[in-house]
């Protein structure tokens, strides 16, 4: 049985309004190629770089953000190698002197070190044509201030490293330095893994621009499969750079993995050094708000909720807020049992059949017409029973579309829950009279037989009649 050890390098491109080194924009959605460039990011001769301050600070929040220690120096340098899409012939970055170094990500009781979080430059990006002898190449992304995270080699399977990528993106986003959106090439993970019999780490394989959390998950578990035959068949692995073929879902060999000395770095000459100072830190730290894990555990804490439907409105943010804005329009003094049931309610809802309606839509879309105080009201109404859950789909689907408060969408539909015992009484006699099969299936111990009558009772009703006066009025008639 062979151990794996899995290390990540996750590149994302900050969300700066212009580039890393010039002002050309930063564009992730413009479809035409070559329109955002300039001599500098094309790298013409005697051209000279400027820092973008904001991309630096991006990066050092985000640093903060993962517990990492902040340098007090750092540095760009010059990292030499050929690649199409590269204009410079080399790519501006950092080497020993990165901006934020041992950090760290705890998932559940998963704690990931990272050993550096550095910033560097992007490359152009090439479009290869099937069935012709040529690529082109846009520069549009040349110079997009990209932020490299470095992990340490903590991580043991596939579901982890897809877990600490999807961790990562949602942290990216709450801090607001990243789209993040792997679609659109804004985030790229590379696999670094080997496998040990226990005695000592295996050869290293990489694994690169990996562009959805499947294909991290899954070509992880597939290079893990591919390196344990070659080692149990005698073999010897190479140390290599493979990529991903979704179609086949396998990895295949790209070429020889280069070593960091073959980029020949060297300090930037064009760039001077960094002096970070510590009120420049604390200003940033000041900005953070608060991150997924400490919001999951909160929601856990405060509201009651499973961690699982914490996690679900920790992930859809806007789904979250909206949570938390219709739990305060609750109202005070509720007893604390009574709080919890009707955030249990609010979450349901929420969480089901408004997703439902929204469609992937965001709450914070213009066009999204419930409110907070509204949806709360709605919630109040399901717990006092004054509408069924039956109901509550109409209720909810109307307030919708048109936006009303759910007492008014009641009143003016006439969807009062009918609660008066008699009134119960009088329907269920007719149902009785209309179904002699299922009173007398009932009658002969068949538990489904009343499940059916009630069923005959709410459709009678249109679902208005509380379903639990309705089996009690049931039985005490069947009887």
């Amino acid at each position: 049985m062979y151990k794996p050890t899995i290390g990540l390098e996750i590149h994302a491109e900050l969300n700066t309004e212009s580039k890393m080194f010039c002002s050309c924009k930063n564009d992730a959605n413009e479809t035409r190629p070559n329109i955002n460039v300039c001599p500098i990011c094309m790298g013409h001769p005697g051209t000279l770089p400027v820092i973008n301050q904001e991309a630096v600070r991006k990066v050092i929040k985000t640093g903060i953000a993962l517990d990492c220690s902040i340098a007090e120096n750092a540095r760009f340098d010059r990292k030499n190698y050929f690649y199409p899409d590269l204009p410079k012939g080399y790519q501006i970055s950092q080497y020993d002197l990165p901006f934020c170094k041992d950090g760290f990500l705890k998932i559940g009781n998963k704690k990931t070190r990272i050993r550096r979080i550095h910033l560097e430059e992007d490359t152009g990006s090439s479009m290869h044509f099937g069935g012709t002898d040529y690529s082109l190449v846009s520069f549009n992304r040349a110079g997009v201030p990209l932020m490299e995270l470095v992990t340490e080699p903590d991580l043991e399977s596939g579901i982890e490293a897809k877990s600490f990528a999807q961790e990562l993106q949602l942290i990216l986003r709450y801090i607001g330095v990243s789209d993040a959106d792997m679609e659109k090439g804004q985030m790229r993970v590379e696999v670094n893994i080997s496998l040990s019999d226990g005695k000592k780490l295996g050869t290293k394989v990489e694994i690169k621009n990996l562009n959805s959390f499947r294909t991290v998950e899954k070509s992880v578990d597939y290079e893990i499969k591919r390196q344990s035959k070659i080692l149990k068949d005698k073999g010897k692995i190479m140390q290599e750079t493979r990529g991903w073929d979704d179609g086949k879902e396998e990895t295949f060999s790209q070429r020889i993995k280069e070593e960091s000395h073959d980029y020949r770095y060297f300090p930037e000459p064009d760039l001077p050094p960094l002096v970070i100072a510590q009120d420049f830190v604390i200003e940033i730290k000041s900005e953070l708000p608060e991150l997924p894990q400490h919001k999951r555990e909160r929601f856990v804490r405060e509201y009651g909720l499973a961690i699982n439907s914490a996690d679900v409105l920790v992930q859809k943010r806007d789904l979250g807020d909206f949570f938390e804005q219709s739990v305060s329009e609750l109202g005070p003094n509720i007893p604390h049992k009574e709080l919890l049931e009707l955030i249990k309610i609010l979450n349901n809802y929420l969480t089901t059949d408004l997703q439902g309606l929204l469609q992937g839509k965001s709450l914070k879309a213009k066009d999204f017409l419930i409110t907070s105080e509204n949806f709360a009201e709605f919630a109040r109404l399901i717990h006092s029973k004054m509408i069924s859950s039956k109901i509550a789909k109409t209720v909810l689907k109307e307030m919708f579309f048109s936006g009303a408060d759910p007492s008014h969408i009641i009143k003016e539909k006439g969807l009062e829950q009918i609660d008066s015992e008699d009134e119960v009484k009088k329907i269920v006699k007719i149902i009785i009279a209309d179904n002699e099969k299922a009173v007398n299936d009932f009658r002969e111990g068949k538990d489904n037989a009343l499940q059916y009558l009630v069923g005959q009772v709410m459709s009678k009703t249109k679902g208005k009649a509380d379903p639990e006066i309705v089996r009690v009025v049931l039985k005490q008639l069947l009887q």
